[in-house]
């Protein structure tokens, strides 16, 4: 599949050094974050760090609210209050490398459970997160109603 052409709206940029043991930082100092490799991972998991898998869980399930938000006006659908957790999964491939896996849960209130459901599948096919990583990563949807 050929990479989708975009118009620029915003670039974000952050700049890490030391990898998985060092630290990440935006360009307007917002994020300023040590990272350490998590202990599941075999590292010393230091209080107050983070980690890759985290930081795209946290913009994964921003943006995905977003297109849930979206299309939830588009087709007319009163949601109360939306939460979406997000868990970023690393771990090997069959090929002997690693690999990511995301689970996206919808936490919705003022829909039915069916609505719901197609509130989650619906901004998937919209969320930038979700058209980037789509056929290279599995990504699993599941909603409750609040």
């Amino acid at each position: 599949m050929a990479p989708v052409a975009i118009q620029p709206l915003y670039t974000a940029t952050a700049t890490s050094h030391g990898g998985r043991n060092g630290r990440v930082r935006s360009d307007n100092g917002t994020i300023d974050m040590a990272l350490t490799m998590p202990k599941a991972l075999g590292g010393p998991e230091t209080a107050g760090s983070t980690n890759p898998e985290q930081l795209f869980a946290a913009g994964y399930s921003a943006c995905f609210e977003g297109a849930l938000r979206l299309v939830a006006g588009q087709m007319k659908k009163q949601i109360k209050d939306a939460h979406i957790t997000a868990k970023a999964t690393i771990g090997k491939t069959q090929a002997g490398g690693f690999g990511l896996a995301v689970e996206l849960h919808g936490k919705l209130s003022g829909v039915s459970q069916a609505e719901a459901d197609e509130l989650m599948h619906a901004a998937h096919k919209v969320c930038p997160y979700s058209l980037a990583t789509q056929g290279n990563i599995e990504v699993k949807l599941s909603s409750e109603v609040a």
